[in-house]
């Protein structure tokens, strides 16, 4: 697992909008942090920590640690309000977690390995796959569930029953989900067939258009 990433915090003792907008011009931003089984509390952060935070490959699933005045806790995005003209965050609700909760995480599913079916004519691996839920503790949400695909054949699939993860970490997909196959592609040649009821193209010229000997004739 990645390295936990910490944020200091300071607590808000006054609020409002002229506050904060004070706060937006130091590069700092106001959150308020939920949960844990405690009040609501108003604090402030970096704008820099915090979006370097969501420009990560887990962004707002990233969990991070809050240190308040030497109080940490685990914190999560919960919602954020984005400035429509600059695209810089101006605000976010954080989540706290309390020891032992776990959460509904998604985490990416890695396939890796080479295998040898891959070798055989038309051959493709097709990952149905890319991600998948898991609940956890925060500590403990793994950055990846990694898949080894080596002995993967054409005549076998690797489902979600098969992926291993560590200890007390669910999964609640359906464990007869495909997750990755290998598939043989074969390029049928299909030769042109007229259409039932379709007329054979003709060259020539149109019918009627021969002197039938029908036409007006000099009769003297």
């Amino acid at each position: 697992m990645a390295e936990k990433i910490t944020v200091k915090g300071e607590k808000r003792e006054v609020t409002g909008k002229n506050v904060n907008r004070r706060l937006r011009v130091e590069g700092r931003i106001p959150l308020i942090v939920y949960g844990g089984g405690v009040e609501p509390t108003s604090v402030s952060a970096d704008l820099r920590e915090l979006a370097a935070i969501l420009r990560t490959t887990t962004g707002v699933n990233t969990v991070f640690s809050l240190d308040v005045a030497g109080a940490t806790d685990d914190v999560i995005f919960q919602d954020r309000q984005i400035d429509a003209v600059t695209g810089r965050l101006v605000h976010a609700d954080l989540r706290r977690f309390s020891k032992g909760e776990k959460i509904e995480m998604t985490v990416p599913i890695h396939l890796i390995g080479e295998p040898e079916a891959l070798k055989e004519e038309g051959a493709v691996l097709s990952q149905a796959m890319r991600e998948i839920k898991v609940l956890c503790e925060p500590a403990n949400t793994p950055d990846s569930i990694d898949v080894d695909i080596s002995s993967l054949t054409s005549e076998h699939s690797i489902h979600v029953s098969d992926l291993r993860v560590g200890e007390g970490i669910e999964i609640h997909d359906d464990p007869e989900t495909v997750v990755a196959s290998i598939v043989i592609v074969s390029e049928e040649v299909l030769e042109p067939q007229i259409e039932a009821g379709a007329e054979p193209e003709v060259t020539g010229e149109a019918p009627g258009s021969e002197e039938d000997g029908d036409g007006d004739d000099d009769k003297s």
